[in-house]
């Protein structure tokens, strides 16, 4: 007999056998089955499990696409924040620099004005105070922030709600006090 006949013997003693069956097996239950194993089950075809990771990767690219708009916006409302911050301290940075005759202090209220050479000053004087004919071209009324930034008259009426939304959020996590 040729060696090409023989079996290898096993381990344990008996003649190695070789599977019929090339491909995986399937040991466990048939409900984990990745295929039917049953005549009466339904028919699994190449074209179901193309369409089936299809729609998987439409579901996948929708989630991810929406999830990424979501962070695309956040970014352009943080970037359209920080030019704001930006644009503020620019602002203030011009109004520390205006000249000042007196200690600026803050929660006071004082009055830009701008001589002939271009020259910025803050005064005590309103231009009401001057009959409405200061003695140079009046730039503007800004209140001087604990913070050390300028709050133009005109926003000095708006609302605060950044404490009230603070306290809105402790309370609705029961650590207020």
């Amino acid at each position: 007999m040729s060696q090409d006949h023989e079996k290898d013997p096993d381990p344990e003693g008996g003649a190695h056998q070789e599977p019929q069956d090339k491909g995986e097996r399937h040991e466990g239950p048939d409900s984990t089955s990745p295929y039917p194993v049953e005549r009466g089950a339904p028919a699994y075809s190449l074209v179901n499990t193309a369409q089936e990771i299809e729609l998987a990767d439409q579901m996948v690219h929708t989630q991810v696409s929406g999830k990424l708009k979501v962070i695309a916006d956040q970014i352009k409302a943080l970037q359209a924040e920080a030019q704001d911050i930006l644009d503020s301290a620019q602002q203030d940075m011009e109004l520390h620099k205006a000249k000042c005759n007196f200690k600026r202090q803050p929660g006071k209220v004082y009055h830009l004005y701008q001589k002939e050479d271009g020259t910025l000053y803050f005064s005590m004087l309103s231009p009401e105070d001057w009959a409405n004919q200061p003695p140079h071209a009046f730039q503007g009324s800004y209140r001087l922030e604990p913070d050390y930034s300028w709050t133009p008259a005109e926003k000095m009426d708006e609302p605060d709600d950044t404490r009230a939304l603070v306290n809105r959020l402790l309370e609705d996590r029961g650590l207020d006090q």
